[in-house]
């Protein structure tokens, strides 16, 4: 059709620190989660745009992205000089919506568990169903999209290239899902109440009290410190595991991965501790304090 080639493929301007994705080719996304809101987008049959849109999301093309309550906002370097201005709406629960979901919650107490333990229940949808409501939109009309360029298209690339990089946010934060549905993780998890799991009196037992020296020499000398103190110190086996554990950055910047341009740092930190250690270790055996 005409009107297709109306606007020119046109090359965009590069970009310094813009927001990459951390996808380097395939797919989008990981968790079933992210993957659902990928379809949403790709259900929309926007053609070569979804194309154009994981080139600019892994490009860097996309400089901000702000995320509120039922409401994305973000700005994307195209051609021109200044860059478009997106913004992607999701349609908000109501209060009483919220409430009928949560009761819907508390009574399975696998769900509640589950996302007091910040992950997403995989079948979290039949709760939402169960009340007459959805964690995705479940149409066109519970989603508003807009950009400030001129392509004829809504959604454009540059609405696909934010869309593509918050789903790559949602392999890293589930509960964003709650915020684009109009509530915050912590209103959420609030009102939650897992029922399994020891009480906080069960699992940490109270521990004895030592007896305190009435004689005040006695109370604030030091004794002799133990042998082993500081316990068997080596290498960490697995490089910047509590990073890998918390996941990715939030809308990175880098060239490189996160966890690829973290590691490096983490490890010859571990290696420089460790002869520190070594060394301080070495003179308090020579030289022992008084």
């Amino acid at each position: 059709m005409w009107y297709r080639d109306f606007y020119p493929k046109s090359t965009p301007r590069a970009v310094t620190g813009g927001i990459k994705a951390q996808s380097k080719a395939g797919a989008f996304g990981t968790t079933w989660w992210a993957k659902k809101w990928i379809g949403v987008l790709e259900s929309f049959d926007i053609g070569a745009r979804l194309g154009r849109g994981r080139s600019y999301a892994r490009r860097g093309q996309v400089t901000d992205i702000g995320v509120a309550p039922g409401k994305v906002t973000a700005k994307v370097q195209g051609s021109r000089p200044q860059p478009y201005s997106v913004v992607i709406e999701i349609e908000k629960l109501a209060a009483k919506d919220w409430d009928k979901l949560i009761g819907e919650l508390n009574a399975q107490a696998a769900f509640a568990a589950k996302l007091l333990a910040g992950e997403m229940p995989q079948d979290i949808e039949t709760a939402f169903a169960k009340v007459g409501l959805s964690l995705f939109p479940r149409s066109l009309k519970e989603i508003k999209t807009s950009c400030s360029c001129p392509d004829w298209s809504n959604p454009c690339k540059h609405i696909a290239a934010v869309y593509y990089l918050i789903g790559e946010e949602f392999d890293r934060d589930p509960f964003l899902l709650f915020r684009l549905r109009g509530t915050e993780r912590d209103a959420i998890c609030g009102r939650l109440s897992a029922e399994s799991g020891p009480t906080a009196a069960e699992a940490d037992p109270p521990a004895t009290p030592e007896p305190v020296p009435s004689d005040a020499a006695t109370f604030w000398a030091s004794g002799p410190l133990p042998a082993a103190l500081c316990g068997d110190v080596r290498l960490p086996p697995v490089d910047a595991a509590v990073p890998k554990r918390l996941g990715g950055f939030p809308f990175w910047r880098g060239t490189d991965r996160f966890q690829d341009a973290l590691a490096p740092t983490y490890s010859a930190a571990a290696r420089r501790g460790l002869t520190v250690f070594e060394a301080e270790a070495t003179a308090l055996v020579a030289d022992p304090p008084a």
